[in-house]
């Protein structure tokens, strides 16, 4: 590939200064959310176990089984990997909650300061967390697993993007700006945040698809090995939310086909046995944790949990396709895909661009298009996708990157003045999003748009401590400009793009 000699960088260094820009940025954007996945990764850190007892009533999404104690209503796959780097850091951790909790007996302090929040139930939170002694634990679980579990898998996904794009394109630099595209032009910026289980969901799929596509046609592993590990990830997607049973068996459907296609039914059969016994440690974990934690290994969380919105529809909340939701999902200007990311509307016309241009077979073109479309309607079928409105977009998360390779082929046939307009407007609302996380009020995804535009720019965890005042780093009430930290930020990646790291690099000069 005869690249500009600015782009001659090696692969892998691409691929690393692509992790850790991604990486660096993500971290600077993180929320201090205390999301319920976080309790079970404390639980797993602290005492290694599920049970959550000592958060009894901290998170509507916290219950208890008699017999079996307090666990959170989902799947616990990304409490699991979350629970490692805290796990890791907890004599730091628990060395800091401890000087804090001394000095607030010393100052005599009995009560919690204001906290400046418009959600009375976020302001009853932090009294009862403050109250209990695990405010500035949960602050700093919240550090932890966004910082060393969500930045760097998203990042991670990042990479894993690169190399497809690369394959699709043929170029290393058409890969790089698509890829940071991906990273910082969709919600996947916004939703890696804080911790989520629906983003590592994503990532999970998306890298068992990519290990049974295998789109570059390397060698370094057989067949039936890309295979099982496919369904490792498949399963590790179901371990993360019950929603990954859509992708668990797409990947199936895709691999059954992708090898019927290329060989014969015998050798799909075959590769398919070998998919299925990569979901079986993972699924076994999820089985095992729904015995230990509520004495039936099959039956999902979400049977057991008490009654909450909209569990009264089909089974515990899942139910026939909904044509409202099917709507909401695509447009609700709280949290519809298209709202929240106009990028991928392109991915519509991604038949066009197959037909001017076929940079992706059909074949790939129509599985990441049927993936999608069954997320789609999966999730049209589930009651508690309407809860989106106060968190914004986050069940299709697993379209994300299925989505984006579709719209990518296009966006690379329009009009140059075009691309740039769409890729502008696009990174400019998921930067918005992931600095103004608030899209309840107001003007849904806009509204973060107006408050950046009009307040100027923001970081989720400056804005926190504002709220909190001067008793946790004596901010004052008008904040602390996170332009120092961007600047700071900024001549860090400058310093990791503009120095060459290996022999091959430096004799592209």
């Amino acid at each position: 590939m005869n690249e500009p000699e600015s782009w001659r960088f090696s692969t892998r260094g691409l691929a690393w200064r692509l992790f850790l820009t991604c990486w660096i940025v993500f971290a600077l954007h993180f929320a201090t959310n205390t999301v319920r996945e976080i309790y079970p990764a404390l639980a797993l850190g602290d005492h290694f176990s599920f049970r959550v007892d000592e958060y009894a009533n901290l998170h509507p999404d916290l219950f208890e089984k008699p017999g079996y104690g307090w666990h959170i209503n989902n799947n616990p796959g990304a409490s699991m990997v979350a629970a490692i780097p805290y796990a890791l850091l907890r004599p730091v951790v628990n060395r800091i909650v401890f000087r804090v909790q001394q000095q607030r007996i010393a100052s005599g302090a009995t009560e919690p300061p204001h906290y400046k929040s418009p959600w009375p139930m976020a302001q009853e939170f932090f009294k009862q967390s403050w109250l209990r002694g695990y405010d500035i634990k949960f602050g700093l679980a919240a550090m932890i697993t966004q910082m060393l579990c969500m930045a760097p898998i998203s990042a991670l996904g990042v990479v894993v993007m690169f190399y497809v794009l690369r394959q699709v394109f043929g170029s290393d630099r058409t890969a790089v700006w698509l890829a940071l595209l991906y990273a910082f032009g969709t919600p996947v910026f916004f939703r890696t945040g804080f911790l989520n289980q629906n983003m590592l969901m994503a990532h999970a799929a998306f890298f068992g698809l990519v290990l049974m596509w295998n789109p570059g046609d390397a060698k370094r592993w057989a067949t039936h090995q890309r295979f099982f590990l496919g369904g490792v990830f498949g399963g590790a997607a179901l371990l993360m939310d019950y929603s990954g049973m859509v992708m668990l068996l797409g990947l199936f459907v895709y691999g059954l086909a992708k090898r019927w296609r290329e060989a014969s039914l015998a050798d799909a059969i075959r590769h398919g046995a070998w998919y299925v016994a990569g979901t079986l440690p993972p699924v076994g974990v999820l089985w095992f944790y729904q015995w230990r934690s509520f004495g039936n290994a099959f039956l999902p969380a979400q049977h057991w949990m008490p009654n909450v919105a909209y569990i009264e529809q089909g089974y515990q909340g899942f139910s026939l396709p909904q044509p409202d939701l099917l709507l909401a999902l695509l447009v609700d200007y709280r949290y519809g895909l298209f709202t929240s990311c106009p990028l991928f509307l392109l991915a519509l016309m991604a038949w066009w661009a197959h037909r001017q241009e076929k940079r992706l077979e059909a074949f790939h073109l129509i599985a990441l298009a049927l993936l999608s479309l069954a997320l789609w309607i999966f999730f049209s079928c589930v009651g508690y996708s309407r809860l989106q409105f106060n968190s914004g977009v986050r069940y299709f998360a697993p379209a994300f990157p299925l989505l984006f390779i579709l719209a990518a082929t296009v966006l690379m046939k329009l009009p140059r003045a075009i691309a740039y307009l769409i890729v502008v407007a696009t990174v400019t609302e998921s930067w918005c999003l992931a600095m103004h996380r608030d899209v309840e009020r107001g003007f849904g995804v806009l509204d973060p748009v107006l408050h950046v535009f009009i307040g100027g720019f923001k970081l989720p965890v400056l804005t926190t401590l504002q709220n909190l005042g001067s008793q946790y780093g004596g901010f004052s009430a008008q904040g602390v400009s996170p332009l120092p930290l961007f600047a700071l930020t900024a001549a860090i990646l400058y310093g990791i793009w503009s120095v060459r790291w290996s022999q091959q690099e430096q004799s592209a000069r």
